[in-house]
């Protein structure tokens, strides 16, 4: 499948799904544009072989795909001189797909956003919108990448997944979870470090040297989540094999049950899911 690559917004999560296509051989740089405000700062882009601009209709008018990585607030910023552009690019190529990476915003105000821009051609028929929630373990291969959408072609769902999947796996799920199972997996990291660093801290305060400390925990907390998923056992029951009657890890499970470390996990996910809802640029200019 020949075509052009674009990403509006060059920062880490763009940086990152490129790398793993690159990694994976699965797309040319040569056939890749990258736009932000400040050229001077995508020079990581210009060495890994991609074009750069500060145009985001240069890359809307020149690509197929688009992964749209600006924050939640700046989309109609990020839009505001496109439409030009893309009217442009729908006289010989009408087939668009982008794919949006912005936390909190729904398909709908996406599809609005777009359609705002009074195109000469219906957006809702030539521009395909997709919605996922990557995550930073994708910098290693061992992301994950939600994905919702509404209307989507065989050939340009097949390609995005091809793409996605060069950085681990990919889920597609209905829109309504998104916030919440989006959360999950794109802030769930952030509680795991936090967790890795405690428990290594734990370690230190016992005498183990810190590097020593933070690779075990971190391999730790990687061969219990490969046993999870590979065991198909519940969490609980592989905990419950774990703990011996009169046991050292018992004894540590019921300090962890004293510092109420379920109810904060989960307080956490609650808050986070709270705030991605309020990130859609639309719901907030509708209160």
């Amino acid at each position: 499948m020949e075509y052009n690559l674009g990403f509006i917004g060059g920062g880490n999560m763009s940086t990152i799904i490129f790398k793993g296509i690159l990694r994976n051989d699965t797309h040319p740089a040569s056939q890749t544009w990258v736009s932000g405000p400040h050229p001077e700062n995508l020079e990581h882009w210009k060495k890994m072989g991609a074009n750069v601009t500060c145009s985001n209709g240069e890359v809307f008018e020149k690509c197929d795909i688009v992964f749209l990585g600006v924050k939640p607030a700046m989309l109609h910023e990020a839009l505001k001189d496109v439409g030009d552009s893309l009217s442009r690019r729908f006289v010989d190529n009408p087939d668009l797909l982008v794919i949006s990476m912005l936390a909190g915003v729904n398909l709908d105000s996406l599809q609005k956003a777009f359609s705002a821009l009074n195109l000469q051609k219906d957006v809702k028929n030539f521009i395909k919108i997709v919605r996922i929630m990557p995550n930073v373990p994708m910098a290693v291969g061992s992301g994950i990448s939600l994905y919702s959408y509404n209307h989507l072609g065989g050939k340009q769902k097949s390609e995005m997944v091809r793409l996605l999947q060069c950085c681990g796996s990919c889920e597609e799920i209905p829109e309504y979870l998104m916030d919440s199972l989006g959360s999950l997996t794109g802030c769930g990291p952030a509680y795991i470090f936090v967790i890795i660093e405690a428990l290594a801290d734990g370690a230190v305060k016992q005498g183990v040297p810190r590097a020593m400390a933070l690779r075990n925990a971190a391999q730790m907390v990687m061969g219990s989540a490969a046993l999870v998923l590979e065991s198909n056992k519940h969490p609980a029951q592989l905990k419950d094999e774990v703990c011996s009657p009169g046991g050292s890890t018992i004894c540590g499970v019921s300090v962890l049950e004293e510092g109420r470390l379920r109810s904060t996990l989960i307080n956490a996910l609650e808050a986070s899911t709270n705030r991605t809802k309020k990130l859609d640029p639309n719901a907030a200019n509708s209160k």
